[in-house]
This record gives C-alpha cells, structure tokens and sequence, in this order.
C-alpha cells in the first residue's frame, strides 16, 4: 500500500513512457521490495512411461567421421590445443615470425592436418601466422606494450585513451586488426569519430603505425 499511487501512475500514465533514467531508477529502488510478494504459479505433472525396447545394435566406433574430420575444425582444434608450441607461442606474444617459423607452420598446417589444397581450398592466400593469429588472439600484456606508447602518454585524453583502449581489445580478441573500416564502429565511435577525437592526425598516424606493426609481426619478414 505503500507504494500504491507509485504503481497506480506506472499502470494508468504514460508516465513510464517518458521517464528518464533518474525516473527509472526511482522506480527500481521502490519496487524492487515488492518482487518477493509476486505469486509464483506451479503446474506439475506426473508421468509414468515404460520404454519398449525395440532392437539393439552394436556398430564399431567411427572415430574419424566427427566433426573433425572438417580439415578448417581440425586445424583450429590443433592449434588451441598446442598453444605451448613455440611458434603458436611467439604469435600470441607478438613476436616477429621468422621464416623458419613459417616452415614449422607449413609442417604442421600442410602436412601433419591437412595439405596445403586443404588449406588453400579454406583460407585462401592467408598467411599461415595470420590464421593462427585469429585462433589464438593477441596476449593482453603484448598487446599493451605494442601500444604503450600512447597507452602511458599524459598527453593523450580520456577519449584517446579509451580509443587507444578499444583497439587493444578487439586485438586481443582478434588477433589481427586488417580491416580498419571497424573503427567507424562502435564501441569506438562511442566517443567521437577518428578525426573528432584526434585533432592532431601525426598522432593517430602513429597509433595506425602501431597497429600496422601487430599485423606484420604474424608474418615472417
């Protein structure tokens, strides 16, 4: 009853309809203590089946027709499961490749998973260390140090920092940041475009340079 002209105005006015999110929470912080007096309904009902049997058959295990046998399964599977391994570790960690790093890869993607038709025949022209790149994303403290720089610049503003903060995130998550038209996106519009955040373009230059430098990193030089 105490809060009866409070329901009688969300129930009969338009008062919901215009409320603001000062109103709204206004409206959670005195309701929330009525939740508990809403009746719960129930409806049970009691079955008793008998399951007939009407055959068995026992058929050997056909291990290879699972979902792994997809060379594109097989391959991401191989990979989340050998993260220890020195060059799938050293693409997480943002070190450069090097060509007999690429050999490795190749080893492992076109002969021991698959072959480079079934690779081709998935991805393409892709690098190898991009792909592995995108599986495994980017470790957040490589990721922050290939950013540091304006990460821990005090001339940057909260805006240019929450921007510079997005791009390590979707790095993080993606691996790789190759198509750029992202950025005209949220969450990183959400505080102005590139050119009404960064009013001196040198230092979004430089940011694009940063990001430029992550992506080359998974590809051998």
């Amino acid at each position: 009853m105490a809060q009866a002209d409070l329901i009688n105005k969300i129930l009969h006015t338009d008062y919901v309809d215009n409320a603001d999110i000062n109103d709204f929470e206004y409206i959670r912080e005195n309701l929330r203590d009525l939740i508990k007096y809403i009746p719960i309904t129930k409806v049970r009902y009691d079955t008793n089946f008998d399951d007939e049997i009407l055959s068995m058959d026992w058929n050997e295990s056909e291990l290879d027709n699972d979902d792994l046998k997809n060379y594109k399964a097989k391959a991401e599977f191989y990979v989340r499961q050998h993260l220890d391994n020195e060059v799938i570790a050293k693409l997480k960690s943002n070190i450069p490749l090097t060509s007999e790093d690429v050999k490795v890869l190749e080893s492992i993607l076109w002969s021991e998973v698959g072959t480079k038709q079934d690779y081709e025949a998935e991805y393409g022209q892709k690098p190898l260390g991009e792909f592995v790149r995108e599986i495994v994303g980017l470790d957040m403290t490589a990721a922050k140090e290939a950013f540091a720089e304006y990460l821990n610049d005090v001339s940057l503003d909260s805006r240019q920092i929450y921007f510079v903060n997005q791009i390590v995130e979707y790095i993080v998550h993606n691996g790789l940041m190759k198509d750029l038209s992202v950025l005209q996106e949220s969450p990183f519009t959400d505080r102005g475009s590139i050119v009404e955040i960064f009013t001196d373009l040198s230092v979004w230059m430089g940011i694009r340079k940063a990001i430029d430098r992550v992506n080359a990193n998974a590809i051998a030089a």
